[in-house]
């Protein structure tokens, strides 16, 4: 099979569907500063993100260098983001277009980020209409790398692996997608263009409105 085969495209929501990198570096340094911590630069931040908000918190934790514990300002942080999910988060240039010329194709979500604030974000952006599902951390048993949400949305959408792909700006995007059997989209204008490095994807693609005509290809 080949992409142009593709019947299920399932994407990644942080750095490939919308830039949120502002909003969550002003929730992160909410919660160092709130907890005595320094505040980190955005930058660093948008490069910690994609393991859902735990590991984010862990990995500013240690960035910071403070002797705090992750687990306890877990909450916080996530006080700090629902205040602030939609300030300054938006869709990439490109995606509202992209999204709906990938019909007759069945379109989903699968991130770390938590499934009811990635819902909340693309209703508030406009763009929710466009999945049959928005799933993150709580609606599925275990996060990414790990394959169980998407095998769940290919066995949901009565798919095979091979005629799913699934788009996204990290390595454990890539990795994902090939614990599952499905094909492996990467973007290049994500938090992370160096991410694949190691872990190549597929293909790629420098704008979301590629995506169209690379699943239209014929091999």
């Amino acid at each position: 099979m080949a992409l142009s085969d593709v019947q299920l495209v399932v994407f990644d929501l942080d750095g490939t569907l919308i830039d949120s990198s502002e909003d969550l570096a002003t929730a992160v340094n909410r919660t160092l500063v709130g907890a005595g911590a320094r505040a980190l630069d955005p930058a660093l931040v948008r490069s910690l993100v994609g393991e859902g908000a735990r590991r984010l918190i862990e990995k500013a934790v240690a960035a910071a260098g403070a002797p705090l514990h992750a687990e306890e300002l877990l909450p916080s942080f996530l006080e700090y983001y629902r205040e602030v999910l939609l300030v300054k988060t938006r869709l990439y240039p490109g995606v509202a277009e992209a999204l709906p010329a990938l019909a007759p194709r069945r379109l989903a979500v699968l991130t770390n980020k938590p499934g009811d604030m990635s819902r909340a974000i693309l209703t508030g952006l406009g763009a929710a209409h466009y999945f049959e599902w928005i799933w993150g951390a709580g609606d599925v048993p275990a996060r990414k790398p790990d394959p169980a949400g998407l095998l769940r949305l290919i066995e949901e959408a009565r798919v095979l692996p091979a005629q799913t792909a699934f788009v996204g700006d990290s390595a454990i995007d890539v990795r994902t997608a090939r614990a599952a059997g499905a094909y492996a989209v990467g973007v290049m204008y994500g938090f992370d263009p160096q991410a694949f490095a190691d872990d190549a994807p597929d293909a790629r693609v420098a704008h979301p409105q590629e995506l169209p005509a690379l699943f239209r290809l014929r091999a």
